[in-house]
């Protein structure tokens, strides 16, 4: 009884070290870093189209938008890359290239006064860190609208 059970116990091994040997070169690619990963730790451009506009439409604009609740308050339109760059009654809130005082950023992490946007998102209270990443390089990288 041992012995069929060592065999059966071999015998499962070695097909499993055989199989791991032949990985197809899609199974490999399905391990690859996503490509917007990539460009957050590498040195791609993050696209304001194809990035920032999709994360702000999911979490910006059910506020901030001519008679939501963000705007009548602020002023801020994110309907669009020019109504975003122009800001809010108060001034900009885009620095291009600097992600560190632009308000925008400083917003998504709560350094701008305790306030941290969106408002009552989650739990938590803040966008996923991908996205947070996402903006800020985006805005580190000239806010351009590309």
């Amino acid at each position: 009884m041992k012995i069929k059970f060592l065999l059966s116990v071999s015998v499962l091994l070695a097909l499993s070290f055989n199989a791991l040997g032949e990985t197809s070169a899609p199974e490999v690619g399905a391990l690859a870093p996503e490509l917007g990963a990539l460009k957050l730790t590498g040195g791609g451009e993050i696209s304001f189209r194809s990035d920032v506009q999709p994360i702000i439409h999911d979490y910006c604009l059910n506020c901030h938008i001519p008679g939501g609740k963000g705007y009548v308050k602020s002023g801020l339109d994110m309907s669009s890359y020019e109504s975003l760059m122009k800001g809010t009654k108060f001034g900009a809130v885009v620095k291009p290239g600097d992600s560190e005082t632009s308000t925008f950023t400083k917003l998504l992490t709560g350094t701008n006064r305790g306030l941290k946007m969106p408002a009552g998102l989650n739990a938590s209270g803040t966008l996923d860190r991908q996205y947070i990443l996402t903006l800020r390089k985006w805005v580190q990288q000239g806010a351009k609208n590309n």
